[in-house]
């Protein structure tokens, strides 16, 4: 698919953090390929919850491949509440038959093209304003390109004042690439 080539600095349009209602969009301009390059991207920083959110998505691309990459990598972003069995079995399930779902949150990525997205690779990740109505977490949203609207990352503020992922519904079913259609 050569999702993952070529390793290559990413690059992030992220922010201050503040409540208002925005868009932030997260390029990268290669993908990681292990854990380690994946640790070194400036957004592995968790500095900021849209980097963090757009990280999920890259670690979700890698369960296809590698499944145990992406666990690793969905751990490092849980950091101090690691992946459950019951987590671990659900992203199993939603990926029977569906390995485009995470893909289409890329920039460019639609059903008439399968998902694959457009490089540089661009996720944009949007706040609203009941995003931090929670102290402590935060709730960004993101668009599928096969989806109507949006989905949700839930992320928590630890006190080491990094945002880690405390909860994802990206995995929910889009509609499927043209090419598996057999009506299209």
């Amino acid at each position: 698919m050569g999702l993952f080539d070529n390793i290559a600095a990413p690059q992030s349009a992220a922010q201050p953090l503040d409540k208002s209602v925005r868009t932030v969009s997260v390029t990268f301009t290669a993908l990681p390929e292990t854990l380690e390059q994946f640790k070194t991207l400036p957004q592995a920083a968790l500095c900021d919850p849209f980097g963090t959110a757009a990280l999920t998505v890259l670690a979700l691309c890698f369960y296809p491949q590698d499944r145990e990459l992406c666990h690793s990598m969905l751990n490092f972003l849980k950091g101090p509440q690691p992946l459950t069995t019951y987590e671990k079995q659900f992203i199993r399930d939603r990926f029977m038959d569906k390995d485009y779902v995470p893909r289409s949150y890329f920039v460019g990525a639609s059903p008439a093209n399968n998902y694959l997205p457009q490089q540089p690779y661009t996720i944009n990740v949007s706040s609203n304003p009941y995003s931090y109505q929670d102290e402590g977490y935060a709730k960004l949203y993101l668009r599928s390109g096969g989806a109507d609207s949006p989905r949700a990352v839930q992320l928590r503020r630890a006190k080491d004042g990094k945002w880690y992922l405390w909860e994802q519904f990206l995995l929910a079913d889009i509609r499927q690439p043209e090419s598996s259609n057999p009506w299209g």
